[in-house]
């Protein structure tokens, strides 16, 4: 809080919580923190606290109820201003019940700006899911680009669609990328998407219809998770152990359900870290195949794995199984390239939800990156990126483990999950106020259900203050 600024500082704190609010970190049917806690964590005095809710309230983003407090109203459900400061709506309506967070909070929350002119200042996201920038920062894409400018190939690719599967030289370039994997994927059957999440809204719209029944991984990614309920399916979570998905609920909910869709990670898993051993990989491909289901593999972090790493799709070379990936991780996030590996017929019925919905994909772009890819940039890069994040890993877990934090699986690859003995949504929230950004375990419940346990990015916890944020959080 500025106290010397131009606005009060109960417009200031009003501000703070209205962003979070409209930006979904606080969710609909949260409860504000009491008007005495609230003065005591900001230094502020009671009647400062609630001139800030008073004009929280007036802008219809709270309503308080009587000896209970504060609570966030759904954005879309919240009256106008003048409404709200009418009293509007009925009285003795029912309580919404308790939210859990929106599940694009996190994601929201990365791309929240942090500059002087933000209402609430991040100092870091330690749950998010991607390397830092600087990680990534190389001259060879913007070579790619430029090289692409310069070449007779600008115009045609500027004034022309390019083609609906994706440019063919990229394509070309990746189908080498998978057979590096053992995975042969001719080019006709590779699907350029704007990111890895395109390639799984695609598999959805193609192959599932409302109220079909998919499985996923618990826990498992909350973005996901978010765009199958979008389409109406109806989630049957597997548990996810050390060496792949629990074979005998998986077994059992295949049986009762009849999916059309298994959606897991064989390698690297978010938010564990854990790869799937080769014995749960076969035996998963044999139930896809007894009970008809699809076998859909996010491999977004494939460049991170070592070498060898068991993948469905290899095994199976795309019978009953559906590969997926992107660069966002790894090489050039702001480019938003993924793309789909599947069989002639699958990716004929991905190509009619392509053209649906978007057309074709930049094809500029496209050039450019199978430009690196052809120059052998992915493997210089991901090499240095593997060395650096052996060494951020190992200093991560000591920071994590002296706060007090449990590894519940072994910390590999880029992303830990650990027990914190506490709540962590509360703790989420608390550590908010000091500016960090959490990934806490409700997120990764497919039924969002309480949890101790939260994601950590190795690379983003680092900075000893964050941990001293934590403990002092944690109480």
């Amino acid at each position: 809080m500025q106290r010397r600024a131009a606005v009060t500082l109960a417009e200031q704190l009003g501000a703070q919580f209205a962003a979070r609010i409209r930006n979904r970190l606080l969710p609909p049917g949260s409860r504000l923190p009491s008007v005495r806690d609230c003065a005591k964590r900001y230094g502020l005095s009671t009647q400062t606290v609630v001139a800030a809710y008073d004009r929280l309230q007036a802008l219809g983003l709270v309503e308080a109820r009587a000896q209970r407090g504060y609570f966030v109203r759904a954005i879309d459900e919240a009256p106008s201003p003048a409404t709200a400061r009418r009293g509007g709506g009925q009285e003795g309506a029912a309580a919404p019940m308790m939210a859990p967070t929106h599940a694009t909070a996190l994601v929201r929350g990365m791309f929240h700006q942090m500059g002087a002119g933000a209402a609430v200042a991040l100092r870091g996201a330690p749950g998010s899911g991607v390397l830092p920038a600087t990680w990534l920062e190389s001259p060879a894409l913007g070579s790619a680009l430029r090289r692409i400018a310069r070449a007779t190939e600008l115009e045609q690719a500027s004034l022309h669609y390019g083609h609906p599967l994706g440019d063919s030289a990229l394509r070309e370039a990746l189908s080498q990328q998978l057979a590096g994997l053992s995975l042969r994927a001719p080019a006709q059957q590779i699907l350029i998407t704007t990111g890895a999440s395109q390639a799984l809204d695609l598999v959805l719209r193609a192959l599932t219809r409302p109220g079909d029944a998919v499985l996923v991984e618990s826990p498992g990614w909350a973005m996901q998770f978010a765009q199958m309920a979008h389409h109406g399916l109806k989630l049957l979570p597997v548990p996810r152990g050390a060496e792949g998905p629990d074979l005998d609920i998986l077994d059992q909910l295949a049986r009762a359900h009849a999916p059309r869709l298994f959606i897991c990670v064989s390698v690297l898993h978010n938010p564990t870290g854990q790869s799937l051993s080769a014995a749960s990989a076969h035996r998963v491909l044999q139930l896809a195949q007894r009970h008809g289901f699809q076998v859909v593999e996010d491999d977004v972090y494939a460049a991170l794995a070592e070498p060898g790493s068991p993948r469905m799709s290899v095994l199976d070379q795309l019978e009953h199984t559906i590969y997926l990936s992107g660069f966002s991780k790894i090489l050039a996030p702001g480019w938003r390239v993924g793309f789909v590996a599947a069989a002639p017929g699958i990716i004929d019925r991905l190509l009619d939800q392509k053209l649906l919905s978007v057309l074709t994909t930049p094809t500029l772009t496209e050039r450019a990156l199978a430009h690196v890819l052809e120059q052998g940039q992915l493997r210089r890069t991901t090499q240095q990126v593997r060395d650096r994040l052996d060494a951020a890993r190992a200093r991560s877990v000591r920071l994590a483990e002296k706060a007090g934090c449990r590894f519940v699986t072994p910390p590999r690859g880029l992303l830990g999950w650990v027990d914190t003995g506490v709540d962590t949504a509360t703790l989420a929230q608390r550590l908010l106020d000091a500016g960090y950004l959490l990934a806490p375990g409700h997120l990764f419940d497919p039924q969002q259900q309480p949890s101790t346990r939260m994601r950590i990015n190795f690379t983003q916890t680092q900075d000893e203050a964050f941990w001293r944020a934590y403990v002092a959080a944690k109480g």
